[in-house]
């Protein structure tokens, strides 16, 4: 079973109860970054985000059938107040509560189904090798992406970084690299195109320096197009990832494109870094 259908599982039965995504991470037994890119990566959602619409789509359903207290439905669905629960529901629904169980119906709300478990199916990819990195200087550009199973924004980034290249000082030889950091509950997440260098010095100020220390990392191979890079993350955090016997941590993920990697027709093939406790 993937890790994104452990915690689908565990969300539809526990429904009730005060889960968080560290909860579920825990349950699940990875960290909470681990957790928060399985399910994106798997399903487009994050595990904060699926949580709620499943427990206000139940709310809405209990409140259709005629459920009397209100308050108690909404502590069911984890909310501390009546307002809260309501800000919520419309938010969700464009309808309030009190308005659902009038009219005694669901029909016409965009309720959230439990998602279907069995098209998780990660497809097989070659066994991580295990190494020890020293620390990493980088220099390069940053922005903020939501979740999801593709990020169309990332190329973008690197063609607005590509005319800095030239103008950072003491540039370490060798291919560009990616780092995904900053991993929200809704996993939102911060990318870094950027290239390694031997020294901080005067880059531009578009331009993020960033130290990443020394660490061990489980370092899995992408060899197809660089398109079809998130079904090899789908792989790596539902499946491969776990076969390692060890957790990720709470640190930088890192791309690093292999030399025959041609930034023009995305061919060549990368290395994915996942970052090991």
């Amino acid at each position: 079973m993937s890790i994104a259908q452990k915690a689908a599982w565990i969300i539809e039965r526990n429904m009730d109860e005060p889960l968080t995504l560290a909860r579920l991470a825990e349950d699940c037994g990875v960290s909470r970054s681990h957790l928060a890119h399985a399910f994106a990566t798997a399903t487009g959602k994050s595990v904060v985000g699926y949580l709620r619409a499943r427990r206000l789509s139940h709310a809405a359903e209990a409140l259709a059938n005629g459920a009397p207290d209100i308050l108690q439905v909404a502590l069911s669905a984890g909310y501390s107040s009546h307002e809260a629960f309501t800000r919520a529901f419309r938010e969700q629904f464009g309808s309030t509560p009190e308005a659902v169980r009038e009219r005694g119906t669901t029909e016409g709300l965009p309720l959230s189904p439990a998602l279907d478990l069995d098209r998780f199916q990660p497809r097989s990819i070659p066994a991580a090798r295990i190494v020890d990195e020293p620390r990493i200087l980088i220099v390069g550009m940053r922005g903020r992406f939501p979740a999801g199973p593709s990020t169309h924004g990332i190329p973008a980034l690197w063609q607005r970084f590509s005319p800095f290249m030239e103008s950072i000082p003491a540039i370490n030889p060798g291919m560009p690299i990616g780092v995904t950091m900053d991993t929200d509950d809704e996993c939102g997440f911060d990318y870094i195109a950027a290239l390694e260098v031997t020294r901080f010095g005067d880059a531009p100020a578009e331009l993020t320096q960033l130290e990443i220390p020394a660490r061990t990392y489980a370092v899995f191979s992408h060899d197809r197009h660089i398109a079809k890079i998130p079904e090899t993350y789908l792989a790596i955090w539902n499946e491969a990832l776990s076969d390692t016997g060890r957790k990720a941590a709470e640190a930088p993920v890192l791309e690093r494109h292999k030399p025959a990697f041609n930034p023009r027709t995305g061919e060549g093939g990368v290395e994915i870094w996942i970052p090991l406790e």
